[in-house]
């Protein structure tokens, strides 16, 4: 059975297990500042606000996250310092200077009653179990929502795109990225569904 709990919930105790499924999902997009998972979770694991995150839990064990924000809180929310002292300084600088300008963004078009979700992620032993279908499913029965986007999804993970449009999420927007080279990405795929 999956179970669906808010990361805060769950408290301190299982940041390590949140941020080790973080770069179960990520750490290939993180693969410049370094190649090794542990080294990675080190790096991360303080920039999970646990206020945001939703977490699956099978066999009472973290399996999937998702952060869920109202588009102007940021879900990723790193430091300097520790990203620097877990990535040493020339990578941990470069990390910190990309995140700044990649993850500090809001949604223009934020407004009450629209979710955005984000760092939707399963740990790599659970993939295939239905993990991330309870996880997502459970967020678009919330009733406050009546609008929920998936902003930026590299085009090269076409498991997660296949999955939100079983869902019923829709492409709304395309952005070309310039680091093709060293990620192998080309596009970002932004999604939105609108309940009815």
């Amino acid at each position: 059975m999956i179970e669906v709990v808010r990361a805060a919930d769950l408290g301190e105790k299982h940041r390590r297990a949140l941020a080790e499924i973080f770069v179960d999902g990520f750490g290939p997009e993180f693969s410049a500042f370094s190649k090794d998972p542990v080294r990675l979770t080190d790096a991360f694991e303080h920039a999970l606000p646990l206020d945001l995150y939703w977490v699956a839990l099978v066999g009472g064990q973290p399996a999937g996250i998702t952060a869920l924000t109202d588009g102007t809180r940021l879900s990723f929310q790193h430091n300097g310092r520790e990203l620097r002292r877990h990535l040493g300084l020339l990578k941990g600088t470069f990390a910190d200077i990309a995140f700044r300008s990649t993850f500090s963004g809001t949604l223009p078009f934020a407004r009450d009653g629209l979710a955005s979700l984000e760092f939707v992620a399963t740990s790599a032993k659970h993939r295939g179990q239905g993990v991330g279908t309870v996880l997502l499913s459970h967020l678009l029965a919330l009733p406050q929502y009546d609008e929920y986007v998936l902003e930026e999804i590299s085009d090269i993970n076409a498991p997660a795109l296949h999955l939100y449009e079983k869902l019923g999420f829709r492409e709304y927007k395309r952005k070309k990225v310039y680091h093709t080279p060293w990620s192998g990405i080309n596009y970002y795929i932004s999604m939105r569904l609108v309940q009815s």
